[in-house]
């Protein structure tokens, strides 16, 4: 079965790659998990050997067959489900999955990740952890490794803890992408972030803030008419944050301050 170019298939083919894979998101006997993009079945057959049941969401339904035949024998025992969907309208609440309560583990086409994090991190039953292999420049931009902050990176820290793992290079996929992915984990997700932030506020303000990437943060947020120049400064000087710097420049700890302010 040749991967398909329209739903951004590249079969990942090492063993040792999906062991890592799941080892680092912890999966216990306990663990209820949703596998994103199963494919042929490659992290599958590690997650069915360590998590208690394995929900199954596979898009393509050439794959969705070959898994029922490859794991026939799970399906029938309930330890595997698997599911034809698209991953981005996958509902936990319809699986009885509930906040806090299972994990998302997969390898994801490059072009969803985006809206992928965005999607499962902010849904009221969000999962406890995420464990990914993604372009190894977006968890590089997740990580903010040039230690420049931007929407993705501040995304992922507001609802969780991400933690790189390794380098997953590029012939261990079938077809081998252009580029090398990674393995990354989102840890301890939740809203506590927010206890104290309105969630809707804070993206206003960091989508306004973002809005120009060659400007200063303080141009920007005036541009956006969410405060006066004299409020700003001296907001900025509570925080300590400098009157001249980008908004990749602000921690999240330091977009907080901004807001409580």
């Amino acid at each position: 079965m040749r991967a398909k170019k329209s739903l951004g298939q590249n079969f990942l083919t090492s063993r040792s790659a999906a062991q890592k894979l799941v080892s680092s998101c912890e999966v216990t006997g306990h663990d209820v998990v949703v596998e994103v993009g199963p494919g042929k079945g490659m992290i599958t057959e590690f997650l069915l050997a360590r998590a208690e049941k394995v929900i199954a969401v596979e898009k393509d339904e050439r794959m969705v067959t070959f898994l029922k035949e490859r794991f026939a024998k799970e399906i029938e025992e309930k330890k595997l489900l698997v599911v034809s969907e698209d991953i981005l309208e996958f509902k936990p609440k319809d699986w009885k999955l509930r906040e806090g309560g299972w994990k998302l583990i997969g390898a994801i086409p490059y072009y969803i990740t985006g809206t992928f994090l965005r999607t499962f991190l902010t849904m009221p039953e969000q999962p406890t952890s995420i464990g990914l292999i993604i372009q190894k420049e977006v968890a590089d931009r997740i990580m903010a490794r040039d230690k420049k902050e931007n929407l993705l990176s501040l995304s992922v820290k507001a609802y969780g803890t991400p933690r790189y793992i390794e380098k997953v290079g590029r012939k261990n996929f079938n077809p081998s992408p252009n580029v090398d992915s990674a393995i990354i984990i989102v840890e301890q997700i939740s809203r506590t972030f927010f206890m104290n932030v309105s969630e809707i506020h804070f993206w206003n303000i960091v989508h306004v803030g973002f809005a120009h990437k060659r400007k200063r943060l303080m141009k920007n947020l005036a541009l956006g008419k969410l405060a006066t120049t004299t409020v700003l400064e001296k907001t900025f000087s509570v925080c300590g944050i400098s009157k001249d710097a980008r908004a990749e420049n602000l921690s999240l700890a330091e977009w907080s301050c901004f807001l409580k302010k």
